[in-house]
Formats: C-alpha cells, sequence, structure tokens
C-alpha cells in the first residue's frame, strides 16, 4: 500500500513536471514569435505628400520613382494648377498649411523669389547632398536655394523672360524678313516700335501680363533692366528715379499711346495673354521660356505654336538687353517626419532623367547641366542651345525676406498705371512712400 501510495505522488509529480516543462516551451515559442512579427509582417509603404503645379512631366517622374521604390515609397501628388490658382494664391495656400505645422505636406515648390519667406519652414538641405550632386545644377538656378548660406531648397526648373514672334507673319509683313534676321541678337524698343507702326498700324502688336501680379513685375524689372536702371541703390530699394518713371510710362503708352497692346492687358497673367496673342494672331508677346506648359494642346490656337520663334527681350537703345530669371525650387517641410524619404525624390527630381522628361515633355528649361550639351536633346530641340547662351544676360529679383510684400505693392500701383487710374510719377512716390512704411498698403 505504501508502494502504491509513493507510485501515485511520484506519477503526479512527472504530470506537473511535464505541464510546467510545455509551459515554458510555450512561452519561449510565443516570444520568438512576438520578438520576430516584424519580420514576416508586410512593411508599410512611406508616403510623401508634394504640393505643386502637377503638370503631364511631374506625373511621369512621379510614376516611375514609385516603381522604382515599389512597396517602400510612393508620392502622392497635390495638384495646385495655374489654371485654378494664381502664383499669389498658391503662395498663401501652401503658407497657410505650414503656418499651422502640419506634417500633411512633405514635399513643396515655391518660385525662387520665396525662399527667403519660407526658410522658416524649410528643413536645411545641405546634410543630405554631396558637393558633387549640387555641382551638376546650373549656377544661376541653386544660387536661388540658399538664404544666409544656407541650402534650404533645390531647383525643379529655371525660366527666362523672352520674346516669342510669329515668323509667319514677320515673314509678309513690309521689312519683317530683315526684322527676322536681327531678332535673334536683340534688337532694340525703338527699332521694334518704328516696325510696329509701319507694318501692324491697327493690330495688337505687343502682349504682356499686366495684373496685380507677380508676372507684373517681372516685366516691369526687365524693362527696367532693358533701359539700363536698377531697384536697388546704396542697398536700399528704390522704384521712384528717372530709369523707374520711365519704365512705367512705356509700359502704359504701349496701351494708350502707341495702341501697341489691347487695354485688356491689365487684366493678363501668363496663360491669358498666350491665349490672346495667338488668338488676335499678335506678331510679339512676352512670355516664358517654358510657354508649352501653359499652352493645353486641347486649345484651338495650339496649332500655331508652331509659327512661333522665340528671341532675347528688345533693349532700349545704347543699353544691354536683360532678362529676369524665373523658375521653382523644391523645400521639405521641416514638420515632415519623412524627410529621409523626401530626399530621396529630390535627388531623383535632380537627375538627368527627370530633367529629360521635364523638358521634353512639357517645357521646363531644365536645372542639370548635361541637359544642354546631349546630343541627342540638342538634335531635337536645337532651341535650347540658344536659351543657354542668353542665359547670362539674365537677372534675379531681389532675394528679400519681405520682397513679396514689396512686390504686391508695386505690382499694385504699376496696375493703375496700366489702366490710366494713376500717373506713372505718382505711383511710384506711392510705392516707395508704402514700402518705407509712411503710408498703410490698402489694396
Amino acid at each position: 500500500m505504501k508502494w502504491l501510495n509513493y507510485g501515485s505522488r511520484r506519477e503526479r509529480y512527472g504530470a506537473l513536471f511535464t505541464l510546467f516543462i510545455f509551459a515554458i516551451i510555450i512561452i519561449l515559442i510565443f516570444n520568438l514569435i512576438s520578438l520576430n512579427k516584424g519580420r514576416f509582417a508586410r512593411p508599410s509603404v512611406t508616403r510623401l505628400y508634394f504640393a505643386d503645379n502637377m503638370s503631364q512631366a511631374h506625373l511621369e517622374i512621379i510614376r516611375r520613382f514609385n516603381q522604382a521604390n515599389a512597396g517602400r515609397i510612393e508620392v502622392v501628388p497635390i495638384d495646385l494648377p495655374f489654371a485654378k490658382f494664381s502664383t499669389n494664391e498658391r503662395k498663401e495656400l501652401i503658407a497657410r498649411s505650414l503656418r499651422s505645422r502640419s506634417s500633411r505636406i512633405d514635399i513643396f515648390a515655391v518660385d525662387q523669389i520665396w525662399v527667403p519667406r519660407f526658410v522658416k519652414w524649410g528643413e536645411p538641405l545641405a546634410k543630405y547632398f554631396m558637393q558633387s550632386d549640387l555641382q551638376q545644377i546650373i549656377p544661376q538656378a541653386l544660387q536661388t536655394c540658399y538664404f544666409q548660406n544656407v541650402l534650404i531648397g533645390v531647383p525643379l526648373y529655371i525660366d527666362l523672360g523672352v520674346l516669342y514672334y510669329r515668323r509667319d507673319l514677320l515673314e509678309r509683313a513690309i521689312g519683317g524678313a530683315s526684322l527676322l534676321t536681327r531678332l535673334g541678337q536683340s534688337v532694340t524698343w525703338e527699332e521694334l516700335l518704328r516696325f510696329g507702326q509701319q507694318a501692324f498700324p491697327a493690330r495688337p502688336f505687343y502682349l504682356f501680363q499686366g495684373d496685380s501680379y507677380e508676372g507684373l513685375v517681372c516685366n516691369y524689372l526687365e524693362l527696367l533692366g532693358n533701359a539700363g536702371g536698377r531697384v536697388l541703390h546704396d542697398s536700399l530699394l528704390k522704384f521712384d528715379t528717372p530709369s523707374g518713371r520711365h519704365t512705367a510710362q512705356f509700359m502704359a503708352d504701349l496701351i494708350h499711346k502707341y495702341g501697341f497692346a489691347p487695354r485688356e492687358v491689365a487684366d493678363f497673367n501668363e496663360r491669358e495673354s498666350y491665349y490672346y496673342a495667338l488668338r488676335h494672331d499678335a506678331p510679339f508677346f512676352r512670355g516664358w521660356s517654358s510657354f508649352l506648359k501653359d499652352m493645353p494642346l486641347d486649345n484651338p490656337d495650339s496649332v500655331k505654336v508652331h509659327l512661333l520663334g522665340m528671341a532675347m527681350l528688345p533693349h532700349f537703345d545704347r543699353c544691354p538687353p536683360t532678362t529676369i530669371y524665373g523658375g521653382w525650387n523644391l523645400m521639405i517641410s521641416k514638420y515632415s517626419t519623412r524627410k529621409v524619404e523626401a530626399c530621396q525624390f529630390l535627388r531623383y527630381a535632380l537627375s538627368e532623367e527627370a530633367q529629360t522628361i521635364l523638358f521634353e515633355t512639357s517645357g521646363y528649361l531644365p536645372i542639370h547641366t548635361r541637359c544642354y550639351s546631349d546630343p541627342e536633346i540638342v538634335a531635337r530641340y536645337p532651341y535650347i542651345e540658344y536659351l543657354k547662351s542668353i542665359m547670362p544676360t539674365g537677372q534675379h529679383r531681389p532675394m528679400l525676406v519681405n520682397y513679396t510684400k514689396i512686390s504686391d505693392i508695386l505690382s499694385f500701383y504699376l496696375n493703375q498705371v496700366l489702366r490710366g487710374e494713376l500717373p506713372a510719377e505718382k505711383a511710384l512716390q506711392l510705392v516707395d512712400q508704402t514700402i518705407q512704411g509712411n503710408r498703410p498698403f490698402l489694396h
């Protein structure tokens, strides 16, 4: 009997021991699975939200990047089309989002002149790029990406103000063939006015952008430069000068004195001026070198695009030709939680492949130096060499933190001059007084 009790206890202890060992094994297996579940789980995709005017070229670049990084990174486009938002409206939309410290936008495009204003919301980028990467960028574009020697963005494309002309109209006009041979070297305004009075006396002759926005300021600064003027005087901005008044008056005279531009230019942005020029067969209009990005192929006047030539802007006698640089840069929000991945996309956007897509698909002037010497690109688009040759004549707008406010003031009063509501002298006096804070700005 004692032997039976001993055996029973031994069996119970053995069963308990077996259960104990089994429990330990189960715990170990559970822990191993928990530790390694991340290894077997499907990795989540990092989504980057990119705000810009999404052209066909943008979407193709995004598609290729997403394809190459499938399962890891996905760029999601946020479209802010020029057809719906003006340059100033885009600026305010992006600024409002960043001001709220939202991480919704990771990458955003800014007019190159906005960089000083957006620097407080931008991520410094020097640590993400090697010097060899930056050496591939044309310097005129890259220098707009620095603020106080800190790299705060990278250029997506550059633009130049140019003169577009209709070859077919000039070839049929008296003296037009002779003028065509000289346009490539920049004709004078004096010569162009004489030609217009003789050959096109009763029709729109020269179109420009005159609405109260940044485009009007670019037109004004180009004309000012082509008259030998400047806005910086001893490091101070001053517009009420002899050359400043002459330039504003000349813009108004193109409408009211010579009748070369219709009164509607006071309401024109780029797209509207392009459409009007083509629809009314104007022989000349001022535009950006990336003109094609603003001309949808389904527009009935698009067939006239192949009749256009491109030349340097006119200059005044005894003054050198000048143009204004345009273009857009890419920045990364400092509130983004995906900065490393965002920089991967920026590096691809700077690549020769992406820049070629931008140029060939939507007409954006590339910032990668090799695009200008690529034999295949030059053979298909010989005008790119011409644009490269006029690039040294370009000037940057003042890179100031408060530039956007200055631009708003200047464009407001210049627009009143174009409408005939203010004389040029009075308007520029008001510009200087308002900028200096001696007068409130209510518009």
